[in-house]
């Protein structure tokens, strides 16, 4: 049984699993109205990765919660898109780190806030991080509670960037502190795979499936800061499921080329549900 939270009531309990270990994960949706960006693809995500934490949880029972989010507050934001974030947790108790004897109620809990404001359309700045990402292969991928990996890494924004980018022991693009990566060469794309990610957006798959339809040749393969500067190099996109699709025309102070390929191909707003 699932115990959903309204972020808003404050009733999120203290001793709750996710505050106090960041046991559980969330997704942040894109919303139209009363309709979802990437719907399919953020539940299907949910419900996979709270299975790999063994957190019990029914894909209709959150098809159910953003419905009901869509009623509440579709009307009120009108023409403007807003965001919806489920955060689910597997509730409270067990002794210290041990999970409980008894299957604990999972909490759902529920927020809502504005849009943020879009990137520019013409390309982004971006820096790196000098915070390293570390990935247990355990996890890779999974949007868990536990960010402070990218509350460090974002600590380094001065206000000028738009995103910050971090890189792995080796020194390899990995992902931003709020964005997966995309480098196109030539004909080819290429995006870092799974297993070093922190987290693997359902914007990233979206737009792999997407390119992949369209018959353009897509690698998940280790990309090197070296990749920017290498004969056919085109551009440098970041991705995620609230701002969508955006170029990188600086980074770290280098003039990167804007290819405008990359938004014109994959468009979110054709997911809404």
């Amino acid at each position: 049984m699932l115990n959903v939270i309204q972020a808003d009531s404050n009733d999120v309990p203290a001793a709750d699993r996710g505050l106090a270990y960041g046991d559980g994960l969330f997704e942040t949706i894109r919303m139209r109205g009363r309709q979802a960006v990437l719907r399919s693809l953020h539940l299907d995500r949910m419900v996979a990765d709270a299975g790999r934490l063994a957190i019990p949880v029914h894909r209709d029972q959150l098809d159910a919660e953003v419905e009901r989010a869509g009623i509440i507050h579709g009307d009120a934001y009108g023409a403007s898109d807003w965001v919806l974030k489920l955060i689910l947790t597997r509730g409270s108790g067990g002794r210290g780190y041990r999970l409980p004897e008894k299957n604990c109620r999972p909490n759902l809990i529920v927020s809502v806030s504005a849009m943020p404001p879009f990137p520019d359309s013409r390309g982004v700045v971006a820096d790196f991080s000098q915070f390293p990402l570390t990935v247990n292969p355990q996890l890779a991928g999974i949007k868990t509670l536990n960010r402070l990996e990218q509350v460090m890494a974002s600590r380094d924004f001065t206000g000028r960037e738009f995103e910050l980018i971090m890189r792995d022991a080796s020194g390899n693009l990995v992902e931003g502190t709020r964005t997966n990566l995309f480098v196109r060469h030539g004909n080819v794309w290429t995006t870092p795979p799974v297993s070093s990610l922190a987290v693997a957006g359902v914007m990233r798959k979206y737009v792999i499936d997407c390119l992949r339809e369209t018959g353009s040749e897509v690698r998940e393969e280790a990309v090197p800061p070296s990749v920017v500067s290498r004969s056919g190099f085109r551009g440098l996109y970041l991705v995620n499921s609230v701002v969508g699709i955006v170029c990188v025309r600086r980074l770290a102070g280098v003039e990167l080329p804007v290819d405008g390929g990359l938004e014109t191909i994959c468009d979110p707003l054709k997911t809404l549900e």
